[in-house]
């Protein structure tokens, strides 16, 4: 008898922790409003992460910030997503545990703070969002900073990969008018007229919205659209087919992703982006100007 209990108790364990990790919390916006975040700076469970680079962060940072430089903290050498132990030990360093609110932030390209999103719901933690504005934005006015670098207490991370929300070169390839494919990067690289790898255009069937389209960029500072403006942008798209996105390195696609998300869509990401599938003689290409190196 005493067996059974104990064997139910677990089943009801998993079962919560099962709910818990498909739960985003309601009060965890995707896009977080500044307002949002001066609301919440004093709660214990608030962790607030800076992508720019150790340069920027020095010179000034939100306060209790801690500093994840993108380039160095969310790729591997070869512009994947680095291994899962280096992953998990960067964020119990970075104070993040399941009961974590956590808000990215970057100098305003967003692409950073979102990869750094993806990568956090990859991984099977719901509560995360990324600032509406980039460091230095007017509206972050009401928000206390620092020069001083913030050591948060280590926690323990815990991941629960959902290998849903990430894509290979061969599911991409399977892809092809079969599912929707978004390219995020600029016209001229989507158009063949330049590229980061050694061959030039898109992927085939592939359409082109650009990330930062997402955005408004202004003098003062850029800032992400509202959503009743960007579901004009992605209206066309049909909400029946899954999408994957993908870019030069898997962080302007990221941008999308949460976009998409945000309006209802099924999104996924294609980590090795146009830096594998452009370097590989092996997949297939269109390049409308049929530019070569």
């Amino acid at each position: 008898m005493r067996r059974v209990s104990l064997v139910f108790v677990l089943f009801m364990l998993i079962l919560t922790l099962n709910a818990f990790e498909m739960k985003k919390s309601a009060e965890m916006p995707a896009i977080v409003p500044v307002a949002w975040l001066k609301k919440e700076m004093n709660n214990p469970h608030l962790v607030i992460v800076d992508l720019r680079n150790e340069d920027a962060y020095a010179a000034g940072h939100i306060r209790h910030a801690v500093n994840i430089p993108a380039l160095k903290g969310l790729f591997d050498k070869k512009f994947f997503m680095p291994k899962l132990d280096y992953l998990t030990q960067m964020l119990s360093e970075a104070g993040i545990d399941s009961n974590a609110l956590v808000v990215a932030y970057d100098s305003g390209d967003f692409i950073w703070a979102a990869r750094f999103y993806w990568i956090l719901e990859v991984l099977g933690h719901k509560n995360v969002g990324i600032l509406k504005v980039g460091y230095g934005h007017p509206n972050l006015a009401m928000i206390a900073t620092s020069k001083v670098p913030y050591i948060p207490k280590k926690s323990a991370f815990i991941p629960r990969v959902d290998s849903s929300k990430v894509q290979t070169k061969l599911s991409t390839l399977l892809a092809i008018n079969n599912k929707t494919i978004i390219d995020g990067r600029k016209v001229e690289a989507y158009e063949g007229k330049e590229s980061s790898a050694k061959r030039f255009g898109h992927i085939p069937t592939a359409k082109n919205y650009a990330c930062t389209h997402n955005y408004h960029i202004t003098k003062e500072g850029n800032e992400l659209r509202d959503l009743s403006e960007l579901e004009s942008i992605y209206k066309d798209l049909p909400k029946d087919k899954e999408i994957i996105l993908y870019c030069d390195g898997g962080a302007e696609a990221a941008l999308n992703y949460i976009v998409l998300q945000e309006l209802g869509f099924k999104a996924s990401v294609y980590d090795g982006s146009w830096l594998e599938w452009g370097n590989d003689d092996n997949t297939p290409v269109e390049n409308p100007s049929k530019h070569k190196k």
